[in-house]
């Protein structure tokens, strides 16, 4: 699993390449840590690569969304596959997060 995490057009965009299972979830949620403090920035988190996720991984989405959310800011997910999309429907977490 790779995390890279860089700064666009004023915001914090993580992306994400492999598969964010339970293995490399400490890891990754290491790598984000820079989300998790960001204070007036929005977050994207861009899921073009992400092959995979487990409940793991929701568990990071999900600490960041409040994280983030009670600094005033947005989380947006971008570019999750068909395969990602479904674990988010499954679990509701489509509806917890905006998509672009």
């Amino acid at each position: 699993m790779k995390t890279t995490i860089l700064e666009q057009d004023g915001n914090l965009v993580a992306m994400l390449e492999g598969r964010l299972d339970t293995a490399a979830a400490p890891e990754t949620e290491q790598a984000m840590k820079p989300l998790f403090d960001s204070e007036g920035k929005d977050i994207i988190i861009d899921c073009t690569d992400l092959e995979y996720i487990s409940s793991s991984g929701l568990r990071i989405f999900l600490s960041i969304l409040h994280s983030v959310e009670q600094k005033g800011g947005h989380v947006y997910i971008r570019g999750i596959n068909e395969k990602v999309r479904t674990v988010f429907a499954m679990t509701g977490f489509i509806n917890l997060f905006e998509f672009k």
